[in-house]
């Protein structure tokens, strides 16, 4: 767990790191910790991403934020750790680009070699920031403190898959070192403890990331049988009790097979829901963990912020965790939308982005259960006859459990009472509908113009009379402005049609060189001369021509019509059904040629709202009209000759951004993802004929 072993924590760091409010962490860093990785794997088996909580054979556990200020150290009341991500001098006032943060806050600027987009190797860190000098100034050893502050918080709290790699988003909080105490590391850390456990519940994903040290602590406090033996010392932080566990290093599969059985045979009373009550824990028990606004917030239902990442405390499902009796809970609030925002497709100023949740942690005080403690805490009857009928209890194969499922519920779970449901605000479930959406067929991601379905268009077309226009240009996709009631139309035909017009949607052609018959498609094509007319023109232009009768020789160039037959008589034929299956086949085929033609007539559009000239998927290219001031923003980034915490600016500094070297397909600027498998480019099937038939195949 140990990744700073490269930078030593040096005495002049402390007043910062104490400032900061992460000391302890500091402290916890120095020490060595191994990670038990089967039993850890384990655990999150049992996870559920919809209530945050670990399903177990005798209810729901959690980790919270009760559980990280006790196992870290850390602050928990503050402001929420948001902001951008890389794009700085868009969002903050008077903010310049980061790479010129990045030199005046630590004095250096990285090689090409050792940036990927916008994250520093850790190697550089190292090398760079290792030790600092016994002689130097107090601004030398602020620059040195940013640098330890800013591998800290990318190693051990928010660290990603690589784990070597540090992202630039720490600059405007190190800014200002004075500042960073006013905001809540602990809330941030659960909520990308959560992000990375929920992620690693999707079957494609096979890595877990996050503050890992937390989770396996939190399970050696909470789960006596699986604590390691020897390790009695208490220490502050909790997390320290551990240092030096050095777990077993034989293969991995059968252990957490070994692990998966021992949890699906625990019971009730094998797990401490208050583990920090022990006389041995308040004695080591730094005061600052129980001021009365940081003991609150761990009762509060709210959102936990980190960035994009946004996740829901919900702790009125784990009751006994702060001493109360467990009712049958409520349903779980949904937040799969939320679940899909990690800062990827363009860099947002997230508290505006995000304006809701981060609103729900600016009121965090109202959200406070109020509840019965009690001195047996527990799940009550009527929960525990409830989480055996719906709870997700056992994993083990049925022979290996020896039929745990027959074990009545305890006596003194009916003693406790029956609890109470906690009152609070219930916010609306915010659902991932966008996979719904796309099917439903509302709009594409540049335009969002409505689509017009073939059946309404007929009808919109049929009453709207003949076209005008006769060029592709103008007409490739006319939906019918004739003058229906002019009589002068009717007897000279369309204006600048060059001749009579033809119906453009269905019914008996009007021109009388052509040929007799109608067309029979969505009204796309022109209403120029059909005498002359190719492939690609008519109706369904680049779909569809006409099917010759018997008696009717085929001519190039003509398209083949249906003499004698009306758009309803083929509709309603049997032939139709019998040939393509179901009535639904006109239904289908109009959605492909409605896809297809899309891109063909690029700049038309019709519907509600005109063609952009901007991809609404691309980040902004200017400065937004509204500038934020965030509170780790440097007195430089305000006037460019002032004095700075990195020192005096005598003239304005124009440092170009380290050139990017070239990207990787696996790479990733914000986190490393296991990568799908990718999809093969479907490859374009010209067209073959005059009849369609390669569209079915």
């Amino acid at each position: 767990m140990r990744r700073q072993q490269g930078m030593r924590l040096d005495d002049r760091y402390v007043p910062y790191l104490q400032m900061a409010g992460l000391y302890h962490l500091a402290m916890l860093n120095d020490r060595w910790f191994q990670l038990d990785e089967a039993l850890v794997s384990a655990f999150v088996e049992r996870w559920r991403p919809e209530t945050h909580t670990f399903h177990m054979p005798f209810g729901e556990c959690t980790i919270t934020l009760q559980d990280v200020a006790y196992q870290l150290g850390l602050p928990v009341d503050g402001r929420y750790v948001s902001g951008c991500l890389s794009e700085f001098h868009i969002y903050i006032e008077g903010g310049r680009p980061a790479w010129v943060w990045f030199q005046e806050l630590l004095g250096v600027i990285p090689p090409p070699s050792q940036v990927q987009k916008y994250a520093v190797n850790c190697s550089w860190f190292q090398e760079t920031f290792g030790e600092c000098p016994e002689d130097a100034d107090e601004e030398t050893v602020r620059r040195y403190a940013r640098a330890y502050i800013m591998m800290l918080l990318g190693t051990q709290l928010f660290t990603d898959k690589s784990g070597n790699r540090i992202h630039i988003r720490w600059l405007p909080y190190v800014a200002r070192l004075e500042e960073l105490g006013t905001y809540s590391w602990g809330s941030a850390a659960l909520a990308w403890l959560y992000r990375c456990m929920c992620r690693v519940a999707n079957r494609h994903v096979v890595k877990l990331a996050g503050p890992l040290q937390l989770l396996q602590s939190w399970i050696f406090w909470c789960f006596p049988r699986f604590r390691p033996a020897g390790y009695e010392t208490f220490s502050w932080p909790s997390a320290s009790r551990w240092s030096g566990y050095n777990p077993s290093g034989s293969e991995k599969g059968p252990r957490v097979a070994m692990w998966r059985l021992r949890i699906d045979r625990l019971q009730d009373r094998e797990f401490i829901w208050m583990p920090y009550s022990s006389p041995d824990v308040l004695q080591v028990l730094h005061p600052e963990v129980l001021e009365p606004r940081h003991m609150a917030l761990w009762r509060s239902v709210t959102a936990l912020i980190y960035f994009a990442v946004i996740e829901w405390h919900q702790i009125d499902r784990v009751l006994p965790q702060f001493g109360g009796v467990q009712p049958p809970p409520l349903p779980a609030l949904n937040i799969d939308f939320l679940m899909s925002k990690d800062g990827r497709g363009g860099d947002r100023w997230f508290p505006s982005y995000l304006e809701k949740w981060h609103l729900c942690w600016d009121s965090r005080q109202q959200s406070v259960l109020r509840f019965d403690v009690v001195a047996d805490p527990g799940p009550s009857h009527e929960f525990l006859d409830w989480w055996s009928q719906h709870g997700k209890r056992f994993l083990s194969p049925d022979t290996q459990l020896g039929d745990p499922r027959s074990v009545p519920v305890p006596v003194e779970a009916s003693q406790r009472g029956p609890g109470q449901v906690p009152d609070m605000d219930r916010l609306e479930d915010v659902p991932d509908r966008r996979r719904v959406e796309r099917r439903m067929g509302v709009g594409t991601r540049r335009s969002q113009r409505e689509f017009r379905w073939p059946d309404h268009g007929m009808d919109d077309d049929h009453d709207a009379g003949p076209v005008r226009g006769g060029r592709r240009a103008q007409g490739g996709r006319a939906r019918g402005h004739a003058d229906c009631g002019d009589d002068d139309d009717d007897q000279h035909g369309p204006v600048g049609g060059g001749g009579s017009g033809a119906v453009a949607v269905a019914g008996t052609s009007t021109h009388d060189g052509g040929h007799g018959g109608e067309w029979y498609g969505t009204g796309m094509g022109d209403g120029a001369d059909t005498g002359d007319a190719g492939l690609g023109s008519g109706p369904l232009g680049h779909y569809f021509v006409g099917v010759p009768a018997d008696d009717q020789p085929e001519q190039g160039g003509t398209p083949w019509v249906i003499p004698g037959s009306q758009w309803s008589d083929f509709i309603g034929s049997e032939t139709l059904v019998g040939d393509f299956g179901s009535p639904r086949f006109l239904e289908e085929i109009s959605a492909i040629m409605q896809g297809d033609v899309t891109p063909r007539i690029g700049g038309q559009s019709s519907g509600t709202q005109a063609p952009l000239d901007v991809d609404l998927n691309e980040p902004p290219s200017s400065s937004g009209g509204q500038q934020f001031c965030l509170g780790g923003t440097p007195p430089s980034a305000f006037t460019a000759a002032s004095q700075s915490v990195a020192g005096v600016a005598a003239a304005p500094l124009h440092v170009a951004p380290p050139a990017q070297p070239a990207p990787q397909e696996d790479g990733d600027d914000i986190e490393d993802e296991e990568p799908f498998i990718r999809r093969g480019q479907r490859a374009r099937v010209a067209r073959r004929c005059g009849t369609g038939s390669h569209l079915f195949r």
